[in-house]
């Protein structure tokens, strides 16, 4: 027959294992949704780098065909730029409606998961 002293012990001794278990199952977790969370965030970024290369380069090109049908290069580059404010102006109204919210809803359900 088991005395209290070595129940207790017992008891003790399980207690702290599972202590230990669920600290580790919740740093498991964690560093799951934050490698989630990171991977994802890198993989648009890189997409995004890469398009943001590509508009450059072309907004380059409209700059200078603009430009020679205009008669001066720097023309095309003014309106070009022109162009980018307007839109720049549009932006600033309807951006945060437009992808504020769909973007935090993005990483909360990614960090969620």
């Amino acid at each position: 027959m088991e005395t209290p002293a070595s129940v207790m012990e017992e008891t003790i001794k399980r207690f702290e294992a599972y202590s230990t278990t669920t600290v580790e199952l919740t740093k498991l977790k964690a560093i799951d949704a934050t490698t989630t969370v990171v991977t994802s965030v890198v993989s648009k970024a890189t997409v995004v780098l890469m398009f943001s290369m590509f508009a450059f380069v072309l907004n380059i090109g409209i700059a200078l065909w603009v430009g020679e049908l205009l008669g001066k290069s720097y023309y095309g580059f003014f309106v070009v730029a022109g162009f980018y404010l307007i839109v720049g102006i549009i932006f600033n109204f309807f951006l945060p409606k437009w992808v504020g919210k769909p973007l935090s809803d993005l990483i909360i359900t990614q960090a969620l998961q």
